[in-house]
C-alpha cells in the first residue's frame, strides 16, 4: 500500500499544481524522484510530526493541498493538537496518510502501535477516513480525497485481502447476504470475516470508508438487526454510528477489534491479532458466542 501511495502521490504531484507532500523523515527517500522535480512540494521537516501538520495548515491556507505522512501514532497522536487547531479549527483541507496501522511494526514495540488512532480523529469535524484493504484501493482513494478539497485520514496497512473491493465509492459492499444478521468487515479484515463466518446464516459486508459509515446500505440488506462489526483498530470504534441507525428498533450490535488491554509482547502481527481474538478462529468463536446468545 505504501508503494501505491508514493507511487500515486508523485503522479499528483506532476499533474496538479496545489500538490505539497510533506514529511517527518518516514519514506523520505521514496520521494527522492519527487523532490528533484518539484523541490518547493515536496518538504522533509525532520523528526518534527507536530511542525509537519503546522506547515501542511500553512500550504492549505495559501491554496496548496497538502498530503501529510508518517506513522499512524506520530501522525494521529502526537500531532493531534496541531490537526485540531491547525486543520479543522482553520477549517482548512489536507489529506493525512498514516502506515504503520494498528500494530504492523510490532517489533518496533508500543512506541509504532496505534490502535487507537481512528477513534481519536473521530473528534474532529469534517474529517473523512477511509481504510483500505488492498493496493488495489489506495489510488482511487488518494486522487478523490484531494480532488474534495476537505480533510481526509487514509489508513494505510500490511495487512491486506486478496483482491480490491469492487466499492471504493464510499458505499458497503454486499459480499453475501444471510437471514441471521450481519457482519461489516472494516478494510483489511474482510478476507478472516469470510473465513470465519463459513456456513452462517449471515450478510457480510466490507467498509472501506467507514466515516461517513454507509448504514443505509447496512439497513437494507439486514433481515435481523443483530450486527457485529470487525475494525483492525480499537473494539467498539463504529458500534454508536450502527446504534444510531437502528435507533428505531431493539437491536444488538458486537465490536470486534483491538482490545483496549495493552498486550506486553512484541510479537508478530498475526500474534497480535490471536491475541485480540481478530485471528479466524477468535472471530468464529466470538460471532458464535454472540448469536447464540439471542
Amino acid at each position: 500500500m505504501r508503494d501505491t501511495f508514493v507511487r500515486t502521490t508523485t503522479a499528483l504531484l506532476d499533474e496538479d499544481p496545489r500538490a505539497a507532500v510533506v514529511l517527518a523523515d518516514i519514506s523520505a527517500g521514496l520521494f527522492d524522484q519527487a523532490r528533484a522535480r518539484h523541490p518547493g512540494r515536496v518538504l522533509n521537516v525532520g523528526i518534527r510530526e507536530q511542525l509537519m501538520v503546522s506547515v501542511a495548515g500553512g500550504l492549505a491556507l495559501s491554496g496548496m493541498r497538502p498530503l501529510v505522512h508518517t506513522y499512524a501514532p506520530f501522525l494521529g497522536e502526537r500531532a493531534y493538537e496541531q490537526i485540531k487547531l491547525d486543520l479543522v479549527h482553520q477549517d482548512v483541507g489536507a489529506v493525512l496518510v498514516s502506515v504503520g496501522a494498528s500494530y504492523d511494526s510490532s517489533g518496533s514495540g508500543r512506541t509504532h502501535h496505534a490502535p487507537g488512532d481512528v477513534a481519536l480523529l473521530d473528534g474532529l469535524d469534517g474529517m473523512s477516513v477511509h481504510v483500505p484493504g488492498h493496493p488495489g484501493e489506495v489510488e482511487r482513494l488518494l486522487r478523490e480525497a484531494v480532488a474534495s478539497g476537505g480533510r481526509a485520514y487514509i489508513r494505510l496497512s500490511e495487512q491486506q485481502n486478496r483482491a480490491p473491493s469492487p466499492a471504493v465509492d464510499g458505499t458497503l459492499h454486499v459480499v453475501r447476504r444471510g437471514r441471521l444478521g450481519s457482519v461489516v468487515a472494516v478494510g483489511p479484515t474482510l478476507d478472516r470475516v469470510v473465513a470465519a463466518t463459513q456456513g452462517l446464516d449471515l450478510t457480510v459486508l466490507h467498509a472501506v470508508t467507514v466515516r461517513p459509515l454507509d448504514t443505509a446500505t447496512l439497513l437494507v440488506t439486514m433481515d435481523l438487526p443483530d450486527v457485529v462489526l470487525v475494525e483492525p483498530y480499537l473494539a467498539g470504534t463504529s458500534t454508536r454510528l450502527v446504534d444510531e441507525a437502528l435507533a428505531h428498533v431493539p437491536h444488538r450490535v458486537l465490536g470486534l477489534g483491538v482490545g483496549r488491554a495493552e498486550q506486553r509482547r512484541y510479537g508478530t502481527p498475526a500474534e497480535h491479532d490471536a491475541a485480540h481474538g481478530l485471528d479466524e478462529a477468535g472471530l468464529r468463536r466470538s460471532i458464535e458466542e454472540f448469536l447464540a446468545r439471542r
